[in-house]
C-alpha cells in the first residue's frame, strides 16, 4: 500500500512540473526548453523506477549526477 502512495506522489509531483513547463514557456521550441523537458522526464522515469523498487539507490544517484552535469553544462555553455 505504501508503494501505491509513493507512485501517486511521484506522478502528481512530476505531472505538476511538466504542466508548469508548458504553461510558462514562451512560444517555440528552443534548446533550453527541449533540454529541460528531457531532464524532467529522465528524472520522472528514474524516480518512478526507484519508488517501484526497479532501481537501486546508487544507480539513482548516478542518474542525479548525470542530470546535474548535463544541466550545468547547458547553463554554462558558450554560444558559438
Amino acid at each position: 500500500m505504501e508503494t501505491k502512495y509513493m507512485v501517486m506522489g511521484v506522478v502528481i509531483l512530476f505531472g505538476g512540473a511538466i504542466a508548469g513547463i508548458f504553461t510558462t514557456k514562451t512560444p517555440g521550441w528552443g534548446k533550453y526548453t527541449t533540454c529541460l523537458l528531457v531532464l524532467v522526464l529522465c528524472l520522472f522515469v528514474g524516480t518512478l523506477a526507484l519508488s517501484l523498487g526497479k532501481l537501486e539507490a546508487p544507480q539513482f544517484a548516478n542518474l542525479l549526477f548525470a542530470v546535474a552535469g548535463y544541466a550545468g553544462g547547458l547553463v554554462t555553455a558558450k554560444e558559438q
